[in-house]
């Protein structure tokens, strides 16, 4: 059965901003991401038919954002999540040390750090957009956790 119309616009009404802080490093801008989420919405809609059940709603519309924000930077559709993953989404003004942290994790881990703690998915969407199992997804958020923690902590000491 495909997904419903509704199901749609319920899940960009309830995770819009989710979608659009997760997509900023990928698309470039915070702005750009704005245009890709809403891009990524509508072909959604469009294409709703094609949505597998096994498959979470999240989880596929995460992978056509994806595509529409490589699209945007011109970045093959081939392009492994983690590569195309810039680590520029929070504002050096607002907490340069928070972004060197965050740059300084390896790019998957950093893709699953922003997936949960910026696009506030669950570890099953997270596995499921990105095709690892849910222990992976907790492993490498723990970590991620204890890489930024450490970073931070070295940070304060400089």
């Amino acid at each position: 059965m495909p997904v419903s119309k509704r199901a749609i616009e319920d899940l960009y009404c309830t995770r819009y901003e989710g979608f659009w802080r997760a997509l900023a490093p990928i698309a470039g801008s915070y702005e750009l991401a704005r245009d890709v989420v809403q891009e990524a919405f509508a072909r959604a809609l469009a294409s709703r038919r094609q949505c597998r059940s096994e498959v979470s709603l999240p989880a596929w519309v995460w992978r056509i954002a994806w595509r529409v924000a490589l699209e945007s930077r011109d970045i093959g559709r081939e392009v492994p999540f983690e590569e195309a993953f810039v680590a520029t989404l929070v504002d050096p003004a607002d907490d340069p040390q928070l972004e060197r942290a965050l740059a300084s994790l390896p790019a998957r881990r950093r893709l699953i750090f922003f997936l949960r703690y910026f696009a506030d998915f669950s570890y099953a969407e997270i596995a499921e957009a990105c095709q690892i199992s849910e222990g992976t997804v907790a492993a490498a958020l723990a970590h991620a956790r204890a890489e930024l923690a450490e970073s931070l902590r070295a940070e304060a000491t400089r």
